[in-house]
């Protein structure tokens, strides 16, 4: 049976490893925090880049379709 001390000591480490999973968490949410920042900007980039070329291909020229035939 345990004795008063070894419990003692017990509860003194998981008091311990409690404290530095509340700093892992902490510091695992600023930094998803942080990443899911940087994906917002991302996509906000992506679609200001797919609206740029969707008006550049609205510029261009539209050619007639060939019929198939090749070098006529």
């Amino acid at each position: 049976m345990p004795t008063l001390n070894d419990l003692t000591e017990r509860v003194e480490r998981l008091l311990l490893r409690h404290d530095e999973l509340k700093r892992t968490n902490e510091l695992l949410r600023n930094e998803l925090a942080s990443v899911n920042h940087e994906r917002d900007n991302l996509k906000s980039r992506l679609a200001a880049a797919r609206a740029r070329i969707d008006a550049l291909l609205e510029r261009l020229p539209v050619e007639p379709m060939d019929d198939g035939k090749v070098g006529q």
